[in-house]
């Protein structure tokens, strides 16, 4: 097996064996269950973006953008964030790579009431875009980074 191939494996095991947390991997998207609300989890995500020294670029709440054209919508609200030491080494290699840069991750509601976070894995975003060995620890700091901050967020 390669390498690359054992890395990406081990990242979603990570992601998804969280003794704390319920979580789910599909199509690169990494989805873990919070233990708060969505307006707790959506400040304690900010909080741990900028305690690792990352950049908060935007914050969009589309349950208020819903509601200023009369539609209903669940709270899901984006943060969208990073910086670009972590995230140049991959453009350089493939610049196709700025559409999923910078990162971004989603806390949501259910209809059931269950408050979520989302986020890209970026070890799918790397292969999606042909990312080679080069810039693979920065993808794999990003893994290890992205799950640390989501953790946090989401657990007591």
């Amino acid at each position: 097996m390669k390498r690359s191939a054992l890395i990406k494996i081990l990242a979603v095991i990570a992601a998804t064996c969280t003794s704390e947390t319920q979580a789910m991997a599909a199509d690169g998207l990494i989805t873990i269950k919070s233990n708060f609300g969505p307006e707790d989890t959506m400040k304690r995500l900010e909080a741990e973006v900028k305690a690792k020294g990352l950049t908060v670029f935007a914050h969009v709440d589309h349950a208020a953008g819903a509601g200023a054209v009369g539609l209903t919508l669940r709270p899901t609200d984006l943060l969208i964030f990073g910086n670009a030491k972590g995230g140049t080494p991959l453009m350089q290699q493939v610049q196709t790579v700025g559409i999923d840069l910078p990162l971004k991750a989603l806390v949501w509601q259910d209809d059931q009431g269950a408050t979520w976070l989302s986020y890209n894995d970026p070890a799918y975003f790397a292969r999606r875009h042909g990312v080679g060995e080069p810039a693979q620890a920065a993808v794999n700091a990003m893994t290890g980074a992205l799950h640390a901050i989501a953790t946090k967020a989401t657990a007591p």
